[in-house]
């Protein structure tokens, strides 16, 4: 089990998934806040991913190369990073165009007068 973790399963939970998870949150956030692009989550959440290894081997003893380790985290570090980006966007799309727009759930936005946007669907940006 400590292979898949680099070290063990509690220091890999509460290094890469609560701290290094935050500023994956945070990271998110800052790009939904820029209007930036997803793809930005995905390649700042592989530099978390090394960071989070570096830190584990430097400060628990774990296995600095460990490829499922790295991947592990950089999957979980992705996935509350896009979370995050996705949850902030429809919150500034529903702040910036109040008169176009209302919230449809936490992680979507809906067209006030209930016609499809652009794209043909409604709030799946």
């Amino acid at each position: 089990m400590n292979s898949l973790f680099g070290s063990s399963f509690g220091v890999f939970v509460g290094l890469t998934g609560i701290l290094i998870g935050f500023a994956a949150a945070l990271t998110g956030q800052a790009v939904a806040d820029t209007w930036r692009p997803r793809w930005q989550v995905v390649l700042s959440a592989f530099g978390l991913a090394l960071v989070a290894r570096f830190l584990d081997f430097a400060l628990f003893g774990g296995r600095l190369l460990s490829l499922p380790a790295f991947l592990l985290a950089w999957a979980w570090l992705v996935a509350v990073g896009l979370a995050a980006w996705q949850v902030t966007l429809a919150h500034n799309m529903v702040r910036q165009y109040p008169w176009l727009y209302r919230q449809a759930g936490v992680f979507g936005w809906r067209r006030r007068d209930g016609s499809p946007d652009i794209a043909g669907t409604p709030g799946r940006h």
